[in-house]
């Protein structure tokens, strides 16, 4: 299984970028992408920078992670989950 991990740029030359995400660096391609500025989120899978993130999607992904990390130690993540507390799953549209 592959995750997606937020990650911001903080140098790049067009065509590949060091992102940082909760104090690892990486060297990740941004070829997929359209000259990111330093500064942006991307969404990063086996080193490669497929698309950008705005903060707050930045946010609930980071969130979710740490939500699984607790899940698979045995400690309570809701926290990690107040967007989904409280409401039924949804389908997204297209499989509605």
């Amino acid at each position: 299984m592959c995750l997606g991990l937020p990650m911001t740029i903080v140098e790049t030359d067009g065509v590949s970028a060091l992102c940082r995400c909760d104090g690892e660096e990486r060297r990740v391609s941004v070829l997929l992408l359209s000259n990111p500025p330093v500064g942006a989120k991307v969404l990063v899978y086996l080193d490669n920078a497929v698309r950008l993130l705005d903060d707050e999607e930045a946010r609930l992904i980071s969130e979710a992670l740490r939500g699984l990390q607790a899940a698979m130690k045995g400690e309570n993540c809701d926290d990690f989950f107040a967007d989904l507390i409280g409401r039924e799953p949804q389908l997204p549209e297209h499989l509605r």
